[in-house]
């Protein structure tokens, strides 16, 4: 009888194939996931001269993060008595949603892209921002000091760094015209936007780990001072969705410095364009999560009002210089 009706009705075909294939997205994209975790840790480990999963998997540790995720979904769910429950429950849904929705422009390779529109580093700039409200909810509903305390960081920071994070781009918008990210790739023939532009570079970068509240930017869960913050008062898988939330993220921001600056998935030297697109984007994308890993096992936590005045003070007139510089460079010698 299924197959009848799938038969009779070919938008019914499509829509179930389309859903199937998203599920399939899903599963690998959560693996992924589950294994960046594990190799943030053993590079953790590398850096800071300890071990890191060593037991669960073999001396690899290879079951540690799927052990760890099922110990999450088998948690109980606590909502605390006097949290707003309807904002409690969705928070962590709208932080994480977002997550996935950015994927949907990133082109890995010229010919894998879930979705080719215009104006795509626009529309990751637009969803990218909606996570934010996630955490203010969640830490609003959560109806603890603390977690509002984190949840009102996480969106002075956002504020913050979005600027100068959007701004350091403008620069690429006017060398190529366009919005679009597969035209962004197809302009890096002849060189890297790296080397054309390693200021806005520098600037996208360092705003990017403040986006991602990653160290030396994770005021929101710094927990010496708020006892891990916005998520205080999550358990389970609640508590998951905003992890999950941010790892992925973390390989979306790198996929897209890797579009926006590194060439996407061209090759370096045209010697070697032999070389699948897909390899030459899995290896940058691996080269800049590594960057982001490096950092977070490094870098001591700022101070908040050094982050807020780092922002504003520092980033955001550079920001500006270099809109004004590209502009003038193309106008005396490209116009």
């Amino acid at each position: 009888m299924i197959q009848n009706l799938l038969q009779s009705s070919p938008g019914l075909l499509n829509f179930v194939i389309f859903f199937l294939l998203a599920l399939l997205f899903l599963f690998i994209l959560l693996a992924f996931v589950c294994y960046a975790i594990l190799a943030e840790r053993k590079v953790m480990g590398f850096m800071q001269l300890r071990y890191g999963p060593n037991q669960l998997g073999g001396r690899l540790g290879l079951l540690q993060t799927m052990a760890d995720v099922l110990k999450l979904l088998l948690k109980e769910d606590i909502i605390p008595a006097v949290a707003d429950k309807p904002l409690f429950i969705i928070a962590p849904v709208v932080a994480f949603a977002p997550s996935f929705m950015v994927l949907a422009t990133i082109p890995f390779t010229d010919k894998f892209q879930f979705a080719n529109i215009g104006i795509g580093l626009l529309y990751y700039m637009a969803i990218s921002g909606i996570t934010i409200l996630g955490i203010v909810t969640g830490g609003w509903a959560s109806n603890n000091k603390y977690a509002l305390l984190g949840g009102v960081r996480g969106a002075a920071q956002m504020i913050s760094y979005e600027i100068p994070l959007v701004m350091s781009v403008l620069g690429i918008i006017l060398i190529t015209g366009s919005l679009n990210l597969n035209d962004i790739v197809l302009q890096q023939k002849h060189g890297w936007f790296i080397l054309l532009q390693p200021v806005a570079f520098i600037i996208f970068f360092i705003a990017s780990i403040a986006e991602l509240n990653r160290t030396p930017f994770d005021l929101t869960e710094a927990e010496n001072e708020l006892v891990a913050g916005y998520h205080i008062e999550y358990t389970g898988f609640r508590w998951a969705f905003f992890m999950l939330a941010e790892y992925v993220y973390l390989f979306a921001m790198s996929a897209l410095i890797v579009v926006l600056f590194l060439g996407g998935w061209l090759a370096p030297f045209a010697f070697l364009s032999f070389i699948p697109g897909a390899v030459w984007f899995s290896l940058k994308l691996c080269f800049v999560v590594f960057l982001y890993m490096w950092l977070k096992s490094t870098m001591p936590r700022l101070k908040a009002d050094h982050l807020m005045e780092f922002a504003w003070k520092v980033m955001l007139p550079i920001a500006l210089l270099n809109i004004f510089i590209t502009a003038l460079v193309k106008t005396i010698f490209f116009s």
